[in-house]
Formats: structure tokens, C-alpha cells, sequence
């Protein structure tokens, strides 16, 4: 049965995941041994207190531990032990100015024993060796091998529609792609809670048979990670510039900014909000490219949720609006909803998803069909599996940052244009490998 896209429908749809989404989603309480009314209902109790901020510090909930610390610390200003342990925990989760200040702190005592000095002066070391230099540099390589059934999007009986007329689609169903990858990331503290990012990258992707559609691509990123008002806000600049064999080359401008926050200590939300600018540059073989330019704004929602230390789900939602100047394949809204189901064993990390898209087109596409406006859902389905290569070959990756990936993808497309209609599976294995400087 063919999909015909009805935008009110689908506006009602989204608009009810969302609320599905931000209200009704179930949220679960950790058993804990000691509870934080246990906390209120007894603030002075020494062993029941250190014990509450050590479970605190197990389950990664550093916060709670810095503030149960720094509360028994006034209450027990003569503990040399409650000040050594606060400050462990400061060093940990790199907090160098309150590190620092109570050091400096303890410092001035005449009361310290031997061992507690020797102590004092090891965190402090450990402080100085963790102290990140100007800036911090990172790359990134990877290389990639895909097999798709049908990589060129060919329409499930083989034919499509041009200027009315059905016609046969020539181009090849199955091929390899060949791609790689190779980026480079700066990254510079500023003040306790943010950081800048440069990051400049470069990819090429390489077909068997067709190589119409070989490409290669140019990126630059600039970023913010800053903290504000209890979660962690992020804006950024991205440019990139696509060089393909016979199309025509793009550029585009994106600006956005990004936020994240946890509710409890088992849900967690992303959302963002971007613009881009992308403008085609013709070439000899493609004097038509400023037809494709386009001004679009995506926004994008998503949960996460932790069962377990192994089990892990994710929710998505995302919207995009996109106006193009002449073109109608670029002239569209999408409409987006997605569900993960995340495994971390101690072997591998596998990651499941299931993507939904339906797509609302402005204008009739005169190249394909002039009286119609083209409207399409997609399903996409991953699983991917991830192995670090140092769990085989200790000996070649003794800090397991060489990773394995494995995955599959099936793509399923029902459109009320001819064309549209597809079907594809995929099968990739890639190799990624990080250095730090």
C-alpha cells in the first residue's frame, strides 16, 4: 500500500510524541541503602553521613558527595579525615580551584600527623599532574568498508517517472562503498566549567561501479561547552564544503546550539536547535546548482534512560523546515521519531535503533510528476555492535581506543511518487583509532 503524507495528520502525531515524550514518559526510583530523608532527619550522624556520600561516589553522583562532605566539614572542622577524602573526590571530577583552596587550606594547620601531611602533599602532586596544559589535542582515523543491495535508492520495480513518462532506471542496485575519515580537535579550558573546540576534518567515499557519486567532503567546527543554570549548554559554528565527481559541489553554514540535563539519576535530555545555509556551486557538468540552495531549521528532542549498568533506552523526536530557492526535492518538512535500546556487556557494546520519518513536500516536481506533491515515509533500522580491538589483541592496543564496529541497516521507503519507492540493506565494518597529544 502506497504512503500518501497528510501534514495535518502528521503534525498531530508529532505534536503528540512530544507531550508523549516531555509528560507521560515512566520514571523509576533507585533502591538505595540510605536515604537522603534518612540525611535530613539526622544532618549531624558522622558514620551514617560519610556513609551516604560513599554510595554517592559509587553510583557516579559526585555532586551529592561534595555537598555531604563539605557540610560534615563544618559540622567536623578538626576531621583530617572528612578533608582528605573531600579532597580526593575535588581532584577525581577535575575541580582544581576548590582542590586547590582547600589544600592551601590545610596547609596552614599545626595539628597534621606525619602520615596525613604525607597524604595532603600526594594529592597534591596528583592535582598538578591532572592540570590540562593550554590546550589539549586529539585525532581521529577511521576506515570503512559498506555492501548495499541497493546503494543508488532504485525504485522496488525498477522504473521511475520523468516528465510524466514512465521510464527505467539504469543505474546499478548492489555495490561496495570504500570511505574513510581523518579529523583533528583542539581543546582549551575556559575557567572551571567550560571548554572551547576546533575541529577540522576530511572524509572521501568511493563506489565499485557508479562513482557519479564519489565525494569528498571539508569541515571546520567551533564550539562552546559551557555549564549554566544546572545543565550543560553548547553552541557552535560548523562550515563544510562537498566536492563530488560529477554533481555539483555545496557549501553550507550551520549555526546551533545544543543543551543537555539530568533528572534524577537515571534520566537524562538532550534537545538543540539549528539553522544552516547551504548554496550549490555548478560546475561543467552541472549548470543548475544554485537551484538547490536552501535555508532550513531543525529542532531535535531526546531521552535517555538508564535500567541498568547494562541496559540503556533512548526516545527521539526532531522537526526540520526547509525553503529552497527553486529546487522541490529540497523544498520540505520532516517530521522525526526514534527508539534506541542500548546493551554495554563487558564484551561489546551494541546499540539498536529504529528511525521514522515522513517527509511533506512544497512543490510539485515537474522532472518527475507536475501535478502531484511528492510525500514519503521511511523506516530505517540499525544494530550496530562495537569491540575494542585490545580485548583480542592486548599487545596492539593496550589502551583500547582501536574500535571494531559492525552493522546493519535496512532502509524501507514508501512514497506516493514512483520513484521514491525502495528498499535497501546494508552490511559495514569500519576501524576508528584516536591519539591524544
Amino acid at each position: 500500500m502506497k504512503f500518501c503524507g497528510s501534514k495535518n495528520i502528521w503534525k498531530s502525531i508529532f505534536v503528540n510524541l512530544l507531550v508523549l515524550t516531555i509528560f507521560i514518559l515512566p520514571s523509576f526510583s533507585v533502591e538505595k541503602n540510605i536515604t537522603y530523608m534518612q540525611i535530613l532527619q539526622k544532618p549531624k550522624d558522622l558514620d551514617l553521613n560519610l556513609k551516604y556520600a560513599q554510595q554517592q561516589g559509587k553510583m557516579g553522583n559526585y555532586k551529592q558527595t561534595i555537598s555531604t562532605l563539605e557540610r560534615l566539614t563544618m559540622l567536623y572542622p578538626d576531621n583530617i579525615e572528612i578533608k582528605l577524602y573531600l579532597l580526593s573526590v575535588l581532584v577525581q571530577i577535575d575541580s582544581p580551584d576548590k582542590a586547590r583552596s582547600l589544600i592551601e587550606e590545610m596547609k596552614l594547620r599545626t595539628d597534621l600527623e606525619s602520615e596525613d601531611l604525607e597524604t595532603l602533599q600526594e594529592i597534591e602532586q596528583d592535582l598538578k599532574d591532572k592540570e590540562p596544559g593550554l590546550w589539549n589535542f586529539s585525532a581521529d582515523v577511521s576506515l570503512a568498508g559498506l555492501y548495499s543491495s541497493n546503494v543508488n535508492s532504485v525504485s522496488k520495480t525498477r522504473k521511475k517517472s520523468e516528465d510524466g513518462e514512465v521510464a527505467e532506471f539504469t543505474s546499478p542496485m548492489h555495490d561496495k562503498t570504500a570511505s574513510g575519515g581523518l579529523s583533528f580537535s583542539a581543546t582549551r579550558p575556559v575557567g572551571e566549567e567550560s571548554s572551547f573546540l576546533a575541529n577540522i576534518s576530511h572524509s572521501i567515499s568511493n563506489q565499485h561501479q557508479e562513482h557519479d557519486d564519489d565525494f569528498q567532503t571539508y569541515g571546520l567546527t567551533l564550539g562552546l561547552d559551557t555549564v549554566l543554570g544546572g545543565q550543560s549548554i553548547s553552541p557552535y559554528i560548523m562550515l563544510s564544503k562537498s566536492d563530488y565527481h560529477t554533481d555539483a559541489d555545496s557549501v553550507s553554514a550551520m549555526f546551533g546550539i545544543g543543551g543537555f540535563f539530568t533528572v534524577g539519576e537515571r534520566n537524562s535530555f538532550s534537545y538543540g536547535y539549528s539553522y544552516s545555509d547551504s548554496k550549490g556551486n555548478h560546475n561543467s557538468m552541472d549548470d543548475t546548482a544554485q537551484n538547490t540552495n536552501s535555508i532550513s531549521h531543525g529542532y531535535t528532542l531526546n531521552h535517555d534512560y538508564i535500567f541498568t549498568q547494562i541496559i540503556s533506552t533512548s526516545i527521539g523526536l526532531g522537526y526540520s523546515d526547509s525553503d529552497a530557492v527553486v529546487d522541490a526535492g529540497n523544498d520540505y518538512e520532516t517530521y522525526e521519531f526514534s527508539l534506541g535500546f542500548n546493551l554495554s556487556f563487558p564484551w561489546a557494546y551494541i546499540a539498536i535503533t529504529n528511525g521514522m520519518s515522513f517527509n511533506d513536500y512544497k512543490k510539485e516536481d515537474s522532472s518527475v510528476a507536475s501535478d502531484r506533491l511528492r510525500s514519503d515515509f521511511t523506516n530505517t533500522f540499525d544494530i550496530m555492535l562495537t569491540k575494542a580491538i585490545g580485548d583480542f589483541f592486548p599487545a596492539i592496543d593496550q589502551n583500547r581506543n582501536l574500535f571494531i564496529n559492525l552493522s546493519y541497516e535496512k532502509v524501507i521507503s514508501e512514497a506516493n511518487t514512483l520513484n521514491y519507492d525502495y528498499i535497501a540493506d546494508s552490511f559495514s565494518m569500519s576501524l576508528t583509532k584516536s591519539f591524544w597529544v
